[in-house]
């Protein structure tokens, strides 16, 4: 197919092969321009091509050839005025070539039969009018294009199916969730495919090199993409992993190890990625999708390229990085270079190159909305395939109508309401001057998690349904508007909701040991588990559930009054739920995230890095 898709082949276009007869209502495919028509798909010829004529042609000899079947009465002149009709009658144009006659309607004479006579249809009935020969000629060919267009959309389907590849990391969730969605991209340092081996450790297996957890909001307002640097010393789980022979291997964990060797350390598979992401982040990991050099490189080739703004030159021979100051349209080898150079930017850390990995997906996701994009087939196409060929997902999403389905749903959220931000960490002690390594700034990611946990968007989004809750928030709120009670004066039993072994007991010993609340005490496990951190008490108990409310971070929809006054002694109830994360974490998510975090506006155009 050319360009534009109009399947042209040799200069031909292919609709110019059809031709349309008056006479039957159809068109007839004529395959070499200077040779004879053929019949319509579902059709047959009436006689021999050289029937098919209104008056043949002399031989070279200069004696005139006998016609073999004109059609019934039809008689030609040969100089393009045909006279005589049955249907099949020999029309001729100013070529000579008659249009071939549909099956069964008397093309060529059967043999004993009598001539109709000249100007007359064979059978009986009025002739058909223009209209009803255009609507059996619409038909039938809609019907066509709809067999043509199904078969090319099932071959095109099973060959985007072909491309995916799948692992089975054993969590099978359904493809979209009725709450937030959260897909896990990865892109490993695996040097495999063509011109990669030129990058230095070609024999690697793969490990997390650039990590992102794409939080989409349950109303799909608002997203927000977290950055994990691949030098963070963390913690990873153990992880069970499908072996090739169908059985499961647990690979064990590690303390204290670089984020990266999550993947590809040990044999570990994404689905170790996967685990250590939620017990870093508290979030539920939805799905996930993993690329390796190949991807950055055909996708922003199948875009067209992507808009990159650079504050200074830059010439890294490490990442083979070579651009002058000021915007650029990069693609394949520069796009690639572009998102793996460190050594000209900023401090020529690993959190520098965060940075322009966040300009380069913002722009990236820019030009996949654009009309350009979206209107063009063409890029659709080699974007579908790229994309395809380039991913290795879980099997949730392991086919084209359920990654379709998926990408769908997230394109809900509007590109002004997404947002990178990368998890907050501090130089690793450990290192001393030699700083290779970071460490999770809890007192900054905390709230950040919280944030996104509880769907609080970085961004400032203001929609009906979010303006009702503000409303219903502002009612609650006037619970803890009063005086609080003194810390020694509260009193409360502590129930375990939240799913995590010994929280009450924790929480204890942090209200009585940090905050002087000495009348607390341990009310094991709930009933069930819960959500939400909720705290019951009585008109008569509302300034200790105040203060308590002020010390834990309790939301204004946490706390839960009863109708009449408590004993004197009476205690509280906080039952912890499935938001509680520590004691001496808040609970209620804060609704502006710390002014210092590293982060980037997905619709800010005028980002360069410096």
């Amino acid at each position: 197919m050319d360009a534009q898709g109009r399947g042209r082949a040799g200069g031909i276009d292919p609709a110019d092969q059809w031709v349309f007869d008056p006479e039957t209502g159809s068109y007839q495919l004529r395959l070499d321009p200077a040779g004879e028509p053929l019949t319509a798909p579902g059709t047959t010829p009436s006689a021999p091509p050289a029937a098919r004529r209104g008056t043949a042609r002399p031989p070279a000899t200069g004696r005139p050839r006998p016609r073999t079947g004109g059609g019934a009465g039809g008689s030609g002149t040969g100089a393009g005025s045909g006279s005589g009709g049955g249907k099949g009658g020999g029309r001729s144009g100013a070529g000579g070539r008659a249009v071939p006659g549909q099956r069964g309607t008397g093309g060529g004479r059967r043999a004993g039969a009598k001539p109709a006579p000249a100007g007359r249809r064979k059978g009986k009935g009025k002739p058909k009018s223009t209209k009803k020969k255009v609507l059996m000629w619409t038909g039938g060919t809609l019907g066509t294009v709809l067999v043509v267009a199904s078969v090319g959309g099932y071959l095109l389907y099973e060959h985007f199916n072909g491309n995916i590849s799948k692992v089975d990391v054993g969590i099978n969730n359904d493809t979209i969730p009725k709450g937030p969605v959260n897909i896990l991209v990865i892109g490993t340092d695996k040097r495999s495919g063509k011109g990669n081996t030129g990058y230095g450790d070609d024999g690697s297996v793969g490990h997390a090199d650039t990590t992102i957890l794409f939080h989409v909001s349950e109303d799909r307002t608002n997203a927000t993409a977290l950055s994990i640097p691949r030098d963070m010393i963390t913690d990873i789980p153990d992880c069970p992993t499908k072996q090739k022979d169908g059985s499961t291997k647990t690979i064990r964990g590690s303390h204290g190890v670089r984020f990266n060797e999550s993947l590809g350390q040990e044999d570990r598979d994404p689905g170790c990625t996967w685990r250590t992401v939620e017990q870093l982040t508290g979030l539920k990991v939805t799905h996930f999708m993993m690329a390796d050099f190949n991807a950055v490189k055909q996708l922003s080739s199948a875009v067209g390229g992507v808009e990159v703004c650079l504050a200074k030159d830059i010439n890294d021979p490490k990442s083979h990085l070579k651009l002058s100051k000021g915007r650029h349209e990069i693609e394949g080898e520069d796009a690639l270079a572009f998102v793996r150079t460190r050594h000209s930017v900023g401090f020529e850390s690993d959190l520098d190159r965060i940075k322009l990995q966040q300009q380069f997906l913002s722009s990236m996701m820019r030009r996949m909305k654009s009309d350009d994009t979206l209107t063009n087939p063409k890029k659709l196409y080699n974007l579908g395939d790229a994309a395809t060929k380039s991913l290795t997902v879980d099997t949730g999403i392991g086919s084209v109508s359920k990654l379709t389905a998926l990408a769908k749903e997230m394109s809900k959220v509007n590109l002004k309401n997404v947002t990178f931000a990368t998890v907050p960490v501090m130089d690793n002690p450990a290192d001393g001057k030699v700083h290779k390594t970071v460490i999770l700034d809890k007192a900054k990611a905390e709230p950040l998690f919280a944030m996104v946990r509880q769907d609080v968007s970085l961004t400032e989004v203001k929609d009906k349904e979010r303006k009702q809750q503000e409303e219903a928030d502002a009612k609650q709120a006037a619970l803890l508007q009063g005086a609080r009670a003194l810390p020694a004066a509260v009193r409360v039993k502590v129930l375990n909701g939240s799913g995590r072994m010994g929280a009450a007991s924790e929480t204890v010993t942090w209200m009585q040991n940090s905050k002087g609340m000495a009348h607390t005490s341990n009310g094991g496990n709930a009933p069930g588990k819960a959500e939400k951190t909720t705290l019951e008490f009585a008109p008569n108990q509302a300034d200790q559930a105040r203060r308590l409310a002020d010390e834990m971070g309790l939301a204004a929809d946490a706390l839960k009054q009863s109708a009449t006054d408590a004993a004197p002694t009476a205690e509280m109830t906080l039952t912890l739920g499935a938001d509680f994360k520590g004691a001496g974490v808040p609970v209620k998510a804060p609704q502006k995230a710390p002014e210092d975090i590293q982060r980037v506006e997905a619709d800010d155009k005028n980002i360069c890095a410096k």
